[in-house]
């Protein structure tokens, strides 16, 4: 399996971006995708995930009723829009996918990841 992230770039704080994350390869062998991004200084956190083929989600406190995750399965994609961005969200946001159905928000439960797309909000 790949991932492919994409999407980062230079926003001014109150905008709004979409990432997105082509999957390719053994796809039927994902069960649930997920974002997690990575501040300068930081460890990498849990953003979102969602269900492959459900398409239940979750959201770590900090992003919800501002980031929303979506997939297509027939394009094999799994995007993240931001809304209403703010310099904090400043970071490297990387997609993973993992082979068991529960939207896991633990870093080490990923198997899958992507290279990680650049997301700067300026003030």
């Amino acid at each position: 399996v790949q991932l492919q992230a994409s999407g980062g770039g230079l926003v001014q704080a109150g905008g709004s971006l979409r990432l997105s994350c082509a999957v390719s390869g053994r796809t039927s062998s994902i069960y649930t995708m997920a974002w997690f991004r990575q501040a300068p200084g930081k460890a990498r956190e849990f953003v979102a995930a969602i269900g492959w083929i459900a398409g239940n989600t979750a959201y770590a406190d900090s992003v919800k009723g501002r980031f929303t995750i979506s997939r297509d399965n027939a394009k094999n994609t799994v995007d993240l829009e931001i809304n209403r961005l703010k310099p904090e969200d400043t970071a490297v946001y990387y997609c993973a996918g993992r082979r068991y159905k529960s939207a896991s928000g633990v870093e080490s439960d990923y198997e899958y990841w992507g290279q990680g797309t650049q997301v700067t909000v300026s003030s």
